[in-house]
C-alpha cells in the first residue's frame, strides 16, 4: 500500500510547487509597481528624488551599476547591504542635508530594500540589518541642523519662522487695492485662515471657490483627498473681491504676476514661494514661507482650543501625530502664572500683538 501511495504525493506536489514558483516570480515582477500605483501623485515625485539621491550616493562611491531603475526593478537591489545604506546617511550628513531630508530618503530605500525582500531580491538577515540603519532623529537632528544651519541642504528650515498675530493682520488687510494686492490678500488668507498646503493653493481651479454658499472644495494631493472648507470671514471678503475683479473663468484660480504687477497665467508653486517671501519682507519677516503660514495657522488652532481630531481634518492629516505637534508645542509649564497682580505673562503680550 504504502508503494502505491508513494508516488502520488510527488504527482500532487509537483506542478503546485510550479505554480508557486510562477506566482511568485510573476508577484515579484509586479510588486513595485503595484506600490507605487497606491502612492499619492506627490509622494511618488518625492520618492523618485530620493531614489536620485542614492544614485548620486552610489556614483560617487563607484558602485557598478549605481544608475539602475531602483524604482521599477527588484533585481537592482541585489547585493545592497546595511553598510551601503548606512553609507548613504553618512555621505548625506557630510553634504550638509537637513535630518529631517536624511530621514525621509532613508525611508524610502528602506521602503524599496523591503519590497526587495519580497521578491526574494535580499535576503531576509540582510533586510533585518537595514532596518535597523537609523537616521538622526529628535533632539540629535536638531542639533545637528543647528550647527551647520549655514550649510544645511534640504527644502525645510529646521524650524519654521514665527509670526505675529499683528504680522498676520498686516499680511491679509494691508494689500493694495489692485489686481495683484487683491489676488495675495486671497491667497494669504487661504494660507492663514485655512492652513493650505503650497500645492493646494497652486492647484486649486477657478472654480474651487462659491461665495453664495462662503465654501471652497479643493483636493488635497498628499493625502488624495477632496475636501470643503468654509470660508474664513477674511477669506470669503478676498475671494468675492478677486472673483469679481480679477480671476480667470477657468484653469487656476490664482494667477501669476509680473514685475509691476500685471496678473498673467496660473501660478506654480515656486510663484506662491516667492510670493509669500516677498510679502514677509514687506511687514519684517525675513525667510516666510507658506509652510511658515500652515504651521501659524495649526499653532493658533491648537492654542485656542480645537481637538486634536477636529485639526487633523481640518489640517488634511493622515494621522493624528502631526497636529499633536502644535499642541505640545503650546504647552507652556508656567502658563498664566502670575507673580505681580499687575503683571502680564509675555504669552498673553504675544496674543494680544
Amino acid at each position: 500500500m504504502a508503494n502505491d501511495e508513494q508516488p502520488l504525493v510527488h504527482v500532487a506536489t509537483a506542478p503546485l510547487a510550479v505554480a508557486g514558483a510562477a506566482a511568485s516570480a510573476a508577484a515579484a515582477r509586479g510588486s513595485f509597481a503595484a506600490y507605487r500605483d497606491e502612492l499619492a501623485g506627490q509622494s511618488r515625485r518625492a520618492q523618485r528624488a530620493d531614489l536620485a539621491a542614492w544614485t548620486a550616493y552610489l556614483t560617487s562611491a563607484k558602485v557598478a551599476n549605481a544608475a539602475c531603475a531602483w524604482e521599477e526593478d527588484p533585481a537592482c537591489w541585489r547585493g545592497v547591504t546595511w553598510g551601503l545604506v548606512a553609507g548613504f546617511v553618512r555621505w548625506q550628513l557630510n553634504a550638509g542635508y537637513a535630518g529631517a531630508t536624511v530621514g525621509r530618503r532613508l525611508a524610502t530605500v528602506k521602503r524599496y530594500v523591503e519590497l526587495a525582500a519580497q521578491a526574494g531580491a535580499v535576503a531576509a538577515d540582510e533586510l533585518q540589518l537595514v532596518r535597523a540603519v537609523r537616521a538622526p532623529s529628535g533632539k540629535r537632528a536638531r542639533n545637528l541642523d543647528a550647527q551647520r544651519e549655514t550649510t544645511r541642504r534640504g527644502r525645510k528650515k529646521a524650524q519654521p519662522t514665527t509670526i505675529t498675530r499683528a504680522q498676520a493682520r498686516q499680511l491679509k488687510h494691508e494689500q493694495p487695492a489692485t489686481p495683484q494686492g487683491r489676488r495675495d490678500t486671497l491667497l494669504l488668507c487661504l494660507l492663514l485662515d485655512h492652513g493650505l498646503r503650497v500645492s493646494e493653493v497652486a492647484d486649486l481651479p477657478a472654480t474651487a471657490i462659491n461665495v453664495q454658499r462662503g465654501t471652497m472644495t479643493f483636493y488635497r494631493r498628499k493625502v488624495d483627498i477632496t475636501q470643503t472648507h468654509r470660508l474664513s470671514t477674511d477669506s470669503l471678503a478676498a475671494a468675492k473681491a478677486y472673483l469679481a475683479h480679477d480671476a480667470p473663468a477657468a484653469g487656476k484660480l490664482f494667477r501669476g504676476s509680473r514685475q509691476g504687477g500685471m496678473l498673467t497665467g496660473g501660478m506654480s508653486i515656486q510663484g506662491v514661494r516667492e510670493r509669500v517671501k516677498t510679502l514677509g519682507m514687506r511687514v519684517g519677516v525675513v525667510g516666510l514661507s507658506p509652510h511658515d503660514l500652515r504651521h501659524y495657522w495649526a499653532t493658533l488652532a491648537s492654542r485656542s482650543g480645537t481637538p486634536i481630531r477636529a485639526l487633523q481634518d481640518a489640517g488634511g492629516w493622515a494621522s493624528p501625530a502631526m497636529p499633536l505637534r502644535y499642541a505640545q508645542a503650546a504647552e507652556i509649564a508656567n502658563d498664566g502664572v502670575r507673580l505681580d497682580a499687575g503683571e502680564e505673562s509675555e504669552t498673553d503680550a504675544q496674543e494680544g500683538a
